[in-house]
């Protein structure tokens, strides 16, 4: 199975990288937009700021490449800051478009907590989906992240995480899916999403031709 990652020059690339070959995916880091094409499934990870990093898919044609991709079906695994990206909005530094794969926007946490959101917190389903399968409700991951989603569309979310107010940390919209968190620094509990959805990647692959 091959899982291309885009390279957003932001965050522990390697990390994610280590953690599907782990599982079992030939999983490469790529700026080339022919390479996401190839793919079987698309990691749009990321740590830092959200007009950083859509500068940097503007700059290697990726932004549109995405959206084609997402309209494709190719199922699509946004992290952290590339779970933001998906929505159509930022207020970090700016007012920044992202992708609009999502209806909502981003948003800082609220000052009265300790900002960054460092460390780990708890993770509480909304509605079922297969990238929770095997997990249970109050599972710890990792965060670390400043600003988060407010998306506009309840469907769209699938758990949630409070740290100042309650805010999503899995989304999903058919072949898209955010989690604010980092599945690779999240223990076996990360592991088994990341295995979650390499087994929905799977289960997206057109059959094989006959000999």
């Amino acid at each position: 199975m091959r899982i291309a990652i885009v390279d957003t020059g932001l965050g522990n690339l390697r990390s994610v990288q280590k953690a599907l070959i782990r599982l079992g995916a030939d999983a490469r880091l790529t700026v080339l937009p022919e390479e996401l094409e190839a793919a079987d499934g698309v990691v749009l990870p990321g740590v830092g700021a959200f007009p950083a990093a859509m500068d940097h898919l503007k700059r290697h044609g990726l932004v549109e490449s995405l959206r084609e991709l997402a309209a494709r079906q190719t199922p699509l695994l946004g992290i952290c800051l590339g779970m933001q990206i998906l929505f159509e909005k930022s207020e970090e530094w700016k007012l920044t478009l992202g992708l609009g794969l999502l209806p909502g926007q981003v948003t800082r946490l609220p000052a009265a907590v300790k900002l960054p959101h460092i460390g780990w917190n708890t993770v509480m389903p909304r509605r079922s989906h297969p990238i929770w399968e095997g997990l249970e409700p109050g599972t710890w991951f990792y965060f670390v992240h400043t600003y988060a989603v407010e998306a506009q569309e309840a469907s769209d979310v699938i758990a949630v995480t409070k740290y100042g107010r309650p805010f999503p940390s899995i989304v999903a919209r058919g072949n898209v899916v955010g989690v604010q968190f980092h599945p690779e620094k999240s223990s076996t509990a990360g592991l088994q999403l990341l295995g979650n959805w390499l087994r929905i990647v799977k289960e997206r692959r057109p059959p094989s031709p006959s000999a």
